[in-house]
């Protein structure tokens, strides 16, 4: 996907992509950190680092720390009208979280994966270190 085409995809469309890459990346983390645990276990970690009030968390953390393009993508997302409203969250926690999803969509379809593996990281450091 070229670039003229990546820009003018919905960030609703990113952030549905995102949602996904991010709920992989880490359930495939806490599969690597807890190795034997149940699925039903693994499900309730994964909750406490895939919910709106988590990533909207992330994004307040590293906001200075993205690129002008970066910070575009996440304020479209953050912004873009949503038909939906979260059943579990705040909406204006809802909305940075959308930010965040299409941000993570945007660097997926980009290619960028060392950029989106330093995001993911940093994102699940800060909410293991919320939980403490």
């Amino acid at each position: 996907m070229d670039r003229s085409e990546l820009i003018t995809i919905s960030p609703l469309v990113l952030a549905y992509l995102g949602d996904t890459v991010y709920e992989s990346y880490v359930r495939e983390y806490l599969i690597r950190k807890n190795i034997n645990k149940k699925v039903n276990d693994l499900h309730k970690s994964a909750i406490k680092y895939v919910n709106a009030k988590a990533q909207a968390t992330i994004i307040h953390e590293i906001e200075n720390e993205l690129s002008e393009d970066e910070m575009r993508i996440y304020k479209r997302g953050r912004n873009q009208k949503s038909h939906t409203s979260p059943k579990n969250a705040d909406i204006i926690d809802y909305k940075h979280s959308t930010g965040f999803e299409a941000l993570i969509g945007y660097l997926y379809l980009n290619e960028e994966i060392s950029r989106l593996k330093y995001i993911i990281s940093k994102g699940l450091e800060i909410v293991e270190n919320n939980m403490k």
